[in-house]
């Protein structure tokens, strides 16, 4: 590990939305640790419009549907640069081949456990391996190699006053708000439009008023019609409507986020608001909302002796069980019971719990 302090760091982590929301508190850890360092960030076309006004630091857009123009349009930012540090921190395949035109002394990528696709062949120091731990620990731990003071995690992602604005007159005064992101971009995370309707009937009878988010595909409209079709209680439907700014002005002023394992779930964790993840093809305790898992709904372990046989202690670390069918293993009841105990926690209303679960 060099004493010298770095005049010039490079992060490379492409996406998606969720990994780079992880990132976040370590570019908060590396500007405090050295104040005069210049940050360069290489980073995907859709998650800079999240995270791209982050103070102090110099972004270069890649997108990766531009094909080929685009590597050669990368080539051209960084022909002539030389940074002391890369952070080669994706694994994937297109990112280690970028990693290619990036130059640096230091190249410092994951542990073995955590590399694929040629990713030893573009680093020559790794990080410590932090085991079976939380991804964000795992991105933490490049701040260790370093020599950067570890710390609490802090995101401070910036809100324009326009974005608070827009959450504001979305919902309007103080009532409890539960706020719904029911798709993630790999299909089989995803939940069914009558659970989530009947949550929200369920938040609906306890004074909480529904809001449904989404992103502009028809994958996305056709579950929020589904929902829609399925609930009785009123539904505010935003999706298509918002920007990823305006989503997380919108998860800081809602009480609570239910949604599957999505970037949606750990921009909420970003700005403190409690989430019921949904989780049965992932593993709560691997990508998760990093803060509080308190009110999460795990059905991993029952996956994995369902679909693999085997116990979660046999799998490895970060093995994704996305089989079809395998979010039917979540019920209303384990959601409704989800919620229920959030409200309790909260001490804001008396939960009805004469309900049946369907």
């Amino acid at each position: 590990m060099s004493a010298a302090k770095p005049a010039s760091i490079c992060i490379l982590r492409l996406s998606a939305l969720g990994d780079v929301t992880h990132v976040v508190p370590l570019v908060h850890r590396l500007q405090a640790a050295f104040p005069d360092c210049r940050l360069t960030w290489i980073i995907g076309k859709l998650e800079h419009k999240l995270i791209g006004d982050l103070p102090g630091v110099e972004f270069i857009v890649f997108d990766k549907r531009e094909g080929w123009s685009g590597v050669a349009q990368l080539r051209r930012q960084l022909d002539g640069r030389r940074f002391d540090v890369l952070l080669q921190m994706q694994v994937a395949a297109r990112a280690n081949l970028l990693s290619c035109l990036i130059r640096a002394k230091r190249r410092i990528g994951y542990d073995r456990s955590r590399s694929k696709d040629l990713h030893g062949l573009m680093i020559n120091e790794r990080i410590a391996d932090v085991g079976r731990r939380h991804v964000l620990d795992a991105m933490a731990a490049f701040g260790d190699a370093l020599g950067v003071a570890s710390s609490a995690p802090r995101w401070d992602i910036p809100l324009s006053p326009d974005d608070i604005r827009f959450a504001e007159q979305t919902l309007p005064g103080s009532q409890p708000t539960l706020l719904i992101s029911p798709c993630s971009s790999h299909v089989r995370r995803n939940w069914h439009a009558a659970g989530y309707a009947a949550v929200a009937d369920h938040a609906h009878r306890q004074g909480y008023r529904v809001l449904l988010c989404g992103g502009r595909s028809q994958l996305e409209r056709e579950m929020a019609d589904a929902i829609l079709q399925h609930a009785e209680a009123p539904v505010i439907d935003i999706v298509g409507k918002d920007t990823l700014k305006q989503l997380l002005a919108l998860t800081q002023r809602a009480d609570l986020v239910l949604t599957p394992d999505s970037g949606p779930m750990h921009m909420a964790n970003a700005v403190g608001t409690a989430v019921i993840g949904l989780h049965a093809a992932s593993n709560p305790q691997r990508s998760g909302p990093y803060s509080d898992t308190r009110y999460c709904v795990d059905r991993y372990p029952h996956a994995a002796e369902k679909f693999l046989g085997k116990s979660v202690s046999q799998l490895p670390w970060g093995k994704k069980i996305e089989f079809e069918g395998v979010m039917d293993l979540i019920s209303i009841e384990d959601v409704v019971k989800a919620f229920d105990r959030f409200v309790a926690a909260q001490g804001k209303s008396h939960v009805d719990t004469s309900e049946p679960a369907k």
